[in-house]
């Protein structure tokens, strides 16, 4: 069994890291409570995908354990396999969402962050209401403005 020391590197003390395919199906179908050829069939459904050994067999990560029994616990409710596939499929893409959205909060942020920096290093320049136009001082300038006919 590999497991990982503790500076996370590949060793050979310790349990095994989530995504690390080690249990084989008779294993993984007892820590899920489910029968081996249920396993078979929500891989061939695609509900789980185990790793594979050289020679082919299956071989189950701790989080592949967990998804089994989040599965056993919507099909018990009642819930048929494809209305299963549509909520793990759901609960991914909500997943991705957030992790795509925390990126973004945290591009913001670093946009903020700059700006504040670029405005703070900037000279003072007197504000105006009329920001495009120039500070200056009142004139006595007459505009004559005639339309076309």
């Amino acid at each position: 069994m590999v497991g990982r020391d503790a500076s996370g590197r590949p060793g050979p003390l310790g349990p095994p890291g989530e995504e690390e395919a080690v249990y084989v199906i008779s294993v993984a179908a007892q820590l899920s409570g489910l029968h081996p050829q249920t396993l078979r069939t929500y891989e061939r459904v695609g509900l789980i995908t185990p790793g594979r050994t050289g020679g082919g067999g299956r071989r189950y990560s701790y989080r592949d354990i967990e998804r089994l029994r989040e599965i056993a616990q919507l099909t018990a409710s009642g819930i048929g396999i494809e209305g299963v596939k549509r909520i793990l499929d759901l609960e991914n893409a909500v997943t991705a969402l957030r992790v795509r959205n925390a990126e973004l909060v945290a591009e913001l942020e670093a946009a903020r962050e700059a700006l504040r920096q670029a405005a703070a290093a900037r000279p003072a320049v007197p504000r105006s209401n009329l920001p495009a136009l120039p500070s200056a001082t009142v004139g006595q300038s007459v505009v004559v403005w005639r339309r076309n006919p």
